[in-house]
């Protein structure tokens, strides 16, 4: 007869009971999704990163054979639903539409309700909305470029607004302001729609705006386009110039979102979800309606997607520095 010792009985002991801890998750994994699934939105409905994230629940839903219902938790610019989303269940039925003000808004109101280089796990990038610097040109008439901008800018004050004290817009312009050697007086508004108002009245002179908010007025005539954040802003304005093709080759900005799951969500289903997501952003419905609202499909995989949003923390962080910005 084969004799166990207390020591062995309790090491087999322990690995049953792993086992069996285990075998609920894979087994979730391997059946999953096996009733609807919540998209969160940490932005109000009607608002691009909704607009974005509804078309591609409808997408993936159907490529998972599940509902994908969208829940918005909007509040102080993504920081209340991202808190909330990392707090959810790590079983694959709970992810969330994360976008590039939730990633600024604890660096610019110093808070720490969530880190975003650990706190949840990237799964890809879903689309970029690129910016543009717009101005007004019955202020600037010989303003046609960047490089216009810069030199009126040494030669009289000229004044900037954006949607906010601390958004991706106002970052952006200290960075470039830093870069180029110059200087204009941020006007802050509560949003681009009062900003874009009073840049068409001529209250103000220049601003650093989505395509979303600015295409309307650049086709009409009303504001002029002088630079674009990034190249992909040329699936709208093709015969405008970078900034990078205008004297700072490394210069790019974008608001950009993706999708992210709760730590600990079984790697099946990110890869799953990952898989999908894919194909579903490859669909050229897809891509018409994501371009539709302004924005333009850019799928990168989770490991692009982590590296991305560590270096836009890091980038952002350092400006805030820099220029000793807060909305806190």
């Amino acid at each position: 007869m084969t004799h166990i010792n207390r020591r062995s009985f309790l090491h087999l002991s322990s690995l049953s009971l792993a086992g069996l801890a285990l075998t609920p998750i894979a087994a979730l994994a391997a059946d999953w999704p096996q009733r609807p699934l919540r998209m969160i939105v940490a932005f109000p409905a009607g608002g691009p990163t909704d607009v974005a994230a509804r078309v591609v629940a409808q997408k993936l839903g159907g490529r998972l054979g599940q509902t994908v219902v969208v829940e918005n938790r909007p509040g102080a610019s993504g920081s209340i639903g991202t808190a909330a989303f990392i707090k959810s269940a790590p079983d694959g039925y709970t992810f969330s539409m994360f976008g590039m003000p939730a990633l600024v808004s604890p660096i610019v109101y110093g808070n720490n309700l969530y880190d975003v280089r650990k706190d949840f796990t990237c799964v890809a990038t879903v689309y970029d909305l690129p910016y543009v610097i717009i101005v007004n040109p019955q202020r600037l008439p010989d303003v046609n470029t960047l490089q216009d901008l810069i030199a009126a800018s040494k030669t009289e004050q000229i004044d900037y607004t954006t949607p906010g004290t601390g958004s991706i817009a106002h970052l952006a312009m200290e960075q470039l302001k830093g870069l180029g050697g110059f200087d204009m007086l941020h006007i802050p508004y509560s949003g681009s729609a009062p900003a874009i108002t009073d840049l068409l009245g001529g209250q103000v002179s220049v601003m650093m705006a989505d395509t979303i908010a600015a295409m309307p007025h650049i086709r009409s005539g009303r504001l002029k386009a002088i630079a674009l954040g990034s190249v992909d802003a040329k699936t709208f304005l093709p015969d405008v110039q970078a900034i990078s093709e205008q004297g700072f080759p490394e210069f790019s900005v974008s608001s950009w979102s993706g999708v992210v799951v709760p730590n600990d969500t079984p790697v099946e289903i990110i890869d799953r979800l990952e898989s999908d997501l894919k194909a579903a952003l490859a669909d050229e419905d897809t891509k018409a309606q994501v371009n539709k609202i302004g924005a333009v499909v850019t799928f990168q995989p989770r490991d692009e997607m982590t590296a991305r949003l560590k270096a836009e923390y890091e980038r952002w962080s350092q400006v805030v520095k820099d220029n000793n910005i807060s909305n806190s």
